[in-house]
């Protein structure tokens, strides 16, 4: 896909410099997710993907894989289709934000959550590093969250899986960068646990 210069209005990040792929992904993922919020900080929750996405063009992934990550939500979290994103990004891309995606109809949210990890398991290493990174960026976000007086037993549920997620990463890419970024958050967390604020 080439990049479409009146959907470009996204915000000038520097990581997304010479990718035109990932500057059409932000623009898209900005128009479908304007009026959410983050929980952690109530930013715009557009500041998540792009936190997923920086650390991947960081690490010097392709620009289809950044573009995945600027989108892994969409499915999830918007009205976006994967035709949709196919039609306007191509299937590697619609192909990688689909595996990382919560299943909608499996209605137990841990059954979803090990179901998503499983699939990602058996895909290539680019669905494990958009997942990987992803669980990096929530990491930080649950510290937010956990300063804001989030209930500790829901902490800890959100610490269970991406601990899992850890696990898993560590099998399936040893050394990998992402991984070791997300054994440092989950370690700092354990270790240096924010205090909620009065």
């Amino acid at each position: 896909m080439t990049a479409d210069p009146e959907r470009s209005a996204g915000p000038t990040l520097s990581f997304a410099r010479g990718l035109p792929l990932t500057r059409d992904a932000i623009a898209f993922a900005q128009e479908h997710h304007r009026r959410q919020r983050r929980a952690g900080d109530r930013a715009p929750f557009l500041v998540h993907p792009l936190e997923v996405a920086s650390y991947l063009e960081r690490a010097g992934y392709p620009d289809h894989v950044v573009a995945a990550a600027v989108l892994h939500d969409v499915l999830e979290d918007t009205d976006v289709h994967r035709g949709e994103l196919e039609s306007l990004f191509g299937r590697k891309v619609s192909d990688l934000v689909a595996l990382v995606s919560d299943d909608p109809a499996i209605e137990d949210s841990e059954l979803r959550k090990d179901e998503v990890r499983e699939r990602v398991r058996g895909a290539d290493g680019y669905a494990l590093v958009v997942f990987g990174a992803d669980k990096v960026s929530k990491a930080r976000e649950l510290r937010m969250e956990l300063a804001q007086g989030l209930d500790p037993a829901e902490g800890e549920v959100k610490l269970r899986r991406y601990r899992k997620a850890l696990a898993m990463l560590e099998q399936e890419v040893p050394g990998n960068r992402i991984a070791e970024l997300l054994r440092f958050e989950l370690e700092a967390l354990e270790a240096l646990p924010p205090r909620p604020s009065s």
